[in-house]
């Protein structure tokens, strides 16, 4: 929201896209249509339930429209400490003895490891690897939701250090600026600093 709101401050219409798999994939067909200046994309916790049996997935090529189609991006981590499931009694068997939150009725959550959170920085690296334009990722360091703060349900210093190492080591430094802030993804600074940093992209 502090994002959207200091884009709108600087003259920019800007469309709003929930993570929960239709959104991604409806803006992957947007961006690839030609409808956008550039892509904010703090959120981009569909590819845990695309890779670990989630039930928001957005396919196997989200990430991709804003690189290949050469459009200024800056992309976070949103969310990435998370699978979503269905009602607590829809998890799968195997999850079980997880780390779960029940987020309300109809919503459970859970905790991704951090061999998982490997896995996750390794694909997220991959395609914006392939960035044919300006693009940027930032990490925040003190957690990727509000459940991953310091005494939240998820908080995991060890997960997230494995997600950020993946991600520092195997993206492809030429084509995607690296930047590190000492935030909570949620923080107002981290929010004003990516639209800020989308807006120098975009330039």
């Amino acid at each position: 929201t502090a994002a959207k709101e200091y884009l709108e401050k600087e003259g920019y219409e800007v469309i709003v896209f929930h993570a929960v798999g239709t959104g991604g994939r409806s803006m992957e067909a947007l961006v690839s249509a030609g409808f956008f200046k550039g892509v904010l994309d703090l959120t981009t916790t569909e590819w845990c339930d695309e890779l670990f049996g989630g039930v928001l997935s957005a396919g196997p090529h989200r990430l991709e429209a804003a690189c290949r189609a050469g459009v200024p991006q800056v992309v976070s981590v949103g969310a990435l400490d998370m699978v979503n499931f269905g009602a607590w009694e829809t998890v799968p068997e195997k999850f079980k003895s997880r780390n779960l939150y029940r987020h309300n009725p109809t919503v459970t959550l859970m905790r991704t490891t951090a061999d998982e959170n490997a896995a996750l920085g390794s694909v997220i690296a991959e395609k914006l690897s392939a960035a044919a334009g300006p693009a940027a990722l930032m990490l925040p360091l003190k957690g990727v939701s509000m459940l991953d703060r310091e005494g939240g349900a998820f908080h995991g210093a060890e997960e997230d250090k494995a997600l950020f190492d993946a991600l520092r080591s195997e993206i492809d430094r030429g084509k995607v600026e690296i930047l590190e802030m000492d935030c909570n993804i949620n923080d107002e600074a981290f929010a004003v600093a990516a639209a800020k940093k989308l807006l120098e992209l975009m330039k």
